[in-house]
């Protein structure tokens, strides 16, 4: 048996490196090492050894086994990488040559809107600022002037996760924050994402916000005024027309709503519009006495006032786009006008 074994390892040898391809290879194998196969076949006499030569016998037959089977991966691991170099080989691109139908990324239109209107704030003179999406009730409400009995804190509008922590229902909770540890004048913009239960064609449980902040002495509505009017001549283009009109929010007093002349039809009326000529685009004011004075600042010395734009519903405007829900798809048709 000693002398059968040794005369396999020097076929296996000789006849493994003979193979030409993987084929060959397989058939070496399983006429070697198969169920029936001569190696194989041999071991089974072990059980006929005698006890004396076992030990010795056994030594060889395990080293023949390894032997052979390191023998079989070598030559295959040899065919793999062959086959690997030629596949690499006659797959060669030339990359010098033009390419064909490259199509080219662009900008979600949220984000290409945010850009166009945090570039704007920041020509201004305004400083960028940012703030948790995950907010406390006291900043959230309280901090900007809304008690407990307010409307806005119905567990049906908010997102809350205990009985004082919440999805931010609007960027002004960055503002408070501000308040309390930047020293006045200041000129803040916030811009990020907010969250309210809401959801249908023009609204989204999950919305693009971007909030304005001035504090500084004798600011006044006709300051606001003047600078909105600047900000949606450059936004939308020099002959937009500028509609303001009275409103209430609790962090400010006095509000208004500001409209602008439709970008589609100019103030002729269309689809987009309802016939109206203008779209209502944000929400303005100066800021309430009680909020700064909460947050810190001397009411008497400082005024200010704020400003707060939906980014999602100015970047429809851009796309001619009636259903906020196309903005949370992934059409490429709708993506391309980001661009």
């Amino acid at each position: 048996m000693e002398k059968e074994l040794l005369m396999i390892k020097e076929e296996v040898a000789e006849l493994v490196n003979k193979a030409v391809d993987k084929k060959a290879l397989n058939e070496l194998k399983v006429y070697f090492l198969g169920k029936t196969g001569k190696l194989t076949n041999l071991l089974k006499g072990m059980k006929d050894v005698p006890a004396q030569d076992k030990p010795r016998i056994g030594a060889l037959v395990n080293e023949v086994r390894k032997f052979v089977e390191s023998t079989f991966l070598s030559k295959e691991e040899c065919f793999a990488q062959k086959e690997l170099d030629e596949k690499l080989n006659n797959e060669k691109v030339d990359i010098t040559l033009p390419s064909k139908n490259m199509k080219k990324g662009a900008l979600h239109p949220v984000t290409s809107m945010t850009d166009r209107l945090v570039d704007i704030c920041v020509n201004l003179g305004f400083t960028v600022v940012d703030g948790p999406e995950i907010e406390s009730d006291y900043y959230n409400f309280e901090a900007v002037n809304t008690p407990k009995s307010h409307p806005a804190r119905d567990m049906q509008d908010s997102f809350y996760f205990t009985e004082n922590i919440l999805l931010r229902t609007q960027t002004t909770a960055v503002q408070a924050r501000a308040m309390e540890s930047m020293k006045p004048p200041f000129k803040i913009v916030v811009p990020g994402k907010t969250y309210r239960n809401d959801s249908d064609a023009t609204h989204s449980p999950m919305f693009n916000q971007l909030e304005g902040l001035v504090v500084d002495e004798n600011v006044s509505m006709a300051d606001l005024k003047n600078m909105l009017s600047i900000m949606m001549k450059r936004l939308f283009g020099e002959d937009t027309l500028i509609r303001f009109r009275p409103s209430y929010f609790p962090f400010t007093e006095p509000s208004i709503e500001v409209d602008v002349s439709c970008p589609q039809c100019h103030g002729k009326g269309c689809k987009l519009c309802k016939d109206t000529g203008y779209l209502e685009l944000l929400g303005a004011g100066v800021v309430n006495p009680k909020v700064l004075d909460y947050n810190g600042i001397d009411s008497k010395k400082y005024k200010g006032f704020a400003f707060g734009i939906g980014i999602d519903r100015a970047s429809m405007l851009f796309t001619n786009n009636t259903d906020m829900r196309s903005l949370f798809k992934n059409d490429i048709r709708f993506l391309k006008q980001g661009r």
